[in-house]
């Protein structure tokens, strides 16, 4: 059994603040892009443009999912090539279905076609998203939380949604300070 003195809980706390900065420093990931059109309180209408997107759809578990298209931007698709990672993450509410999207070069539609059946590459429709953000490990509590205020301000607004809402992931679970996730609901908004 350690016995920790101030000296020794200063020690762990520095290692812990090193890790973390070296985690965000290392983490440039290129980020899907939006264009901010409306803000209601926490909530944000954002315009996505059309993106290249890889998902998967299956019941098994969201590592199996992530482990497959990890697979393809490894390698796993018909030309062998590697795809850098990007953020967001997205995961429907019943984390059956996984999408990461692709570096903007592939919007004009020429990535790899996957060898992998269960993974479907696509050009996203540019559509208006509802979307509120939060911190910190997303859990089941946090994400119901989110989706009841997000639903609350549209309802307040009359904005009406188009589809269920989904959980964006921006960090790998590595990170542990300045973690940032969001809610993300298709809506009908001009």
């Amino acid at each position: 059994f350690i016995r920790f003195n101030t000296m020794n809980k200063f020690k762990l706390g520095l290692i812990i603040i090193l890790f973390n900065a070296l985690n965000i420093m290392a983490q440039k990931y290129e980020t899907q892009v939006y264009e901010v059109v409306k803000k209601f309180d926490d909530v944000e209408i954002r315009f996505y443009p059309e993106a290249a997107k890889i998902k998967i759809k299956s019941n098994y578990s969201r590592n199996n999912n992530f482990r497959k298209l990890f697979e393809y931007i490894a390698g796993n698709n018909n030309r062998s090539e590697k795809i850098a990672m990007t953020t967001p993450v997205y995961m429907s509410e019943d984390k059956q279905m996984m999408e990461f999207v692709l570096p903007k070069e592939y919007n004009s539609g020429t990535f790899p076609i996957p060898n992998n059946k269960e993974v479907e590459a696509y050009i996203s429709s540019p559509s208006y998203f509802a979307v509120i953000g939060y911190g910190g490990f997303s859990n089941k509590k946090k994400e119901r939380l989110y989706k009841e205020k997000l639903k609350d301000v549209l309802s307040a607004n009359n904005i009406n949604s188009i589809k269920p809402p989904q959980i964006l992931y921006y960090d790998s679970p590595y990170k542990f300070l300045n973690r940032k996730n969001e809610v993300i609901v298709e809506v009908d908004f001009k």
